[in-house]
């Protein structure tokens, strides 16, 4: 039998503090790691996460989320618009 290892999930919050802590309080991540008791290649991953963050590589939740919204209402729009130009081209026709 093998067990499942599980994955503890840790706040936004804690997340923030800790990479504060390294990269605002002068700790080295090896030493944050240790005395907030979480491995020093995730604290890496946070501290990655945040500078990407803070020069506007990455997107936020809410961000991506409007970004596939606006995907959508842009997908929708075009096929409106070609609908449109056929029905229009249809008309012209039919006028002449």
């Amino acid at each position: 039998m093998s067990l499942k290892k599980s994955h503890k999930s840790y706040p936004q919050s804690f997340k923030g503090e800790a990479v504060l802590m390294v990269l605002e309080q002068g700790y080295s991540v090896a030493d944050a790691a240790k005395s907030l008791g979480v491995g020093t290649s995730l604290l890496y991953k946070w501290k990655e996460k945040y500078e990407a963050q803070q020069k506007g590589s990455i997107l936020e939740e809410s961000e991506r989320d409007e970004l596939k919204r606006l995907r959508r209402e842009n997908k929708e729009l075009r096929m409106e618009k070609e609908i449109l130009k056929k029905a229009s081209a249809f008309f012209a026709k039919e006028m002449k």
